[in-house]
């Protein structure tokens, strides 16, 4: 019946006369997909609804922002409460200064910060920064790492971008392209050698977990080394937690891994299911933003009330004892079995997690770099992605993404979603 979803197939047409695309952001067209775009009506817990009435087990979550499921009811019931208040002021509100409270004492890494609307705002505004404390140019970023639509960093990028060339989109101009450097991820030599043979580097950024290629983890050696490395050269380091941060643990991927950068990129998570982003690091690079320094940034609706309000009972509730404990539990019960017949029937699939997201990638082993998807089977994971869409189980329409559940998923759709990649695991 899901093949079936006339409402779906005009609301997108119609959208395509009015936006391009017929969407806002373009891995929603699911145009690697080749077929009508989820059009959703409404969600709550761990479902979804589209505009035909069809339900579906959500494994995206809203590109893992929401760790606590749709539409909880203390995030409603706060919000609402804010609601009434007023929506949106443009001027400072204790929300968030109590939001900002509970992210400082959590990441070691952030001593201030600044609210923004979008992780592309985070990063954006994080290099000019680097750039503005170093008074150098240069930014090393790593192949196939997704770090925002903003045009220094659109290069060799992942996500709805992994496709396309050196510059991952028309109009980003030569000049930044000469000053961004994109270097394999995890190869600590190659990136070693580069780091000490130039002295023109503001800024070192990278996802830690890298979530835009789908999971895959830094090896500790080499965060090691860029930690190292940047100390010794005054390089900022700068980690991309948008994903990560508070989705694979209350100190996000650097708790995990032992590491502390000297900035660090938020979003998601941190917003409650509202559009909300930071980026914060050391004091004395943070107090060259304005109004305190020269760096510029601002913005009308950064610091949010709706969304500060919604983060913070999000953070209150994620920060209690034994929540990442469960999270970790649960998702390993759901992909034990999966990673369990994966290695009994030695398919050609590699299944890698980190906290609550993962990926399985068909064609290959074991993935550490954008390289290594050279061979991935791209046609396996589209038929694989409408096996389970067509039996009411939804996952990030792209090969090159990471899924994720929330604490909303019930034991019961867990183990619906886990039979039937199970049963699909069988036609190999």
């Amino acid at each position: 019946m899901r093949n079936f979803r006339p409402n779906s197939e005009t609301l997108y047409l119609d959208s395509c006369a009015l936006m391009p695309g017929g969407v806002n952001s373009p891995v929603r067209a699911f145009k690697g997909m080749e077929m009508i775009p989820l059009m959703v009506e409404k969600g709550k817990g761990d479902t979804i609804w589209d505009v035909d009435g069809h339900s579906y087990i959500d494994f995206c979550q809203s590109w893992g922002s929401l760790i606590l499921g749709h539409a909880p009811k203390l995030i409603v019931e706060k919000a609402s409460e804010q609601l009434a208040k007023g929506t949106s002021f443009g001027i400072a509100t204790p929300y968030e200064k109590n939001l900002a409270e509970i992210i400082v004492r959590h990441l070691p890494s952030i001593e201030k910060l600044r609210f923004v609307s979008s992780g592309t705002e985070a990063t954006m505004t994080a290099i000019r920064l680097a750039r503005g404390f170093t008074g150098k140019q240069v930014i090393v970023k790593f192949n196939g790492h997704y770090h925002g639509h903003s045009d220094s960093l659109l290069i060799k990028a992942g996500s709805g971008v992994t496709h396309l060339p050196e510059a991952s989109s028309k109009g980003v101009p030569e000049e930044l392209v000469k000053l961004t450097v994109s270097l394999p991820f995890n190869d600590l030599e190659t990136c070693r050698d580069f780091l000490r043979s130039h002295e023109d580097i503001a800024a070192v950024l990278l996802e830690p977990v890298a979530g835009n290629i789908g999971v895959v983890p830094a090896k500790r050696e080499f965060l090691e080394m860029l930690r190292e490395e940047t100390a010794k050269k005054g390089i900022v380091l700068i980690f991309d937690e948008v994903i990560t941060g508070f989705r694979v643990g209350l100190k996000g991927a650097q708790g995990y891994y032992g590491i502390v950068p000297d900035m660090t990129c938020l979003g998601k998570v941190i917003g409650g299911g509202f559009p909300a982003a930071a980026f914060g690091g050391r004091a004395e690079i943070m107090d060259q933003v304005a109004p305190l320094g020269a760096v510029y940034q601002g913005g009308t609706l950064s610091g949010n009330p709706l969304a500060m309000c919604a983060g913070y009972e999000t953070l209150k509730t994620i920060e209690k004892p034994g929540f990442y404990t469960f999270m970790e539990e649960m998702l390993e019960g759901f992909l034990g079995p999966i990673r369990k017949k994966i290695e009994q029937k030695d398919l050609p699939i590699a299944l890698q997690s980190a906290g609550s997201m993962f990926t399985l990638f068909f064609g290959l082993k074991k993935v550490d770099s954008k390289e290594d998807l050279a061979t991935m089977n791209e046609e396996r994971f589209k038929h694989f992605f409408r096996y389970l869409f067509d039996r009411g189980v939804y996952l990030s329409p792209s090969a090159y993404e990471a899924h994720f559940i929330s604490s909303a998923h019930s034991d019961e759709n867990l183990q619906k979603a886990q039979h039937l990649i199970l049963d699909y695991l069988d036609t190999f």
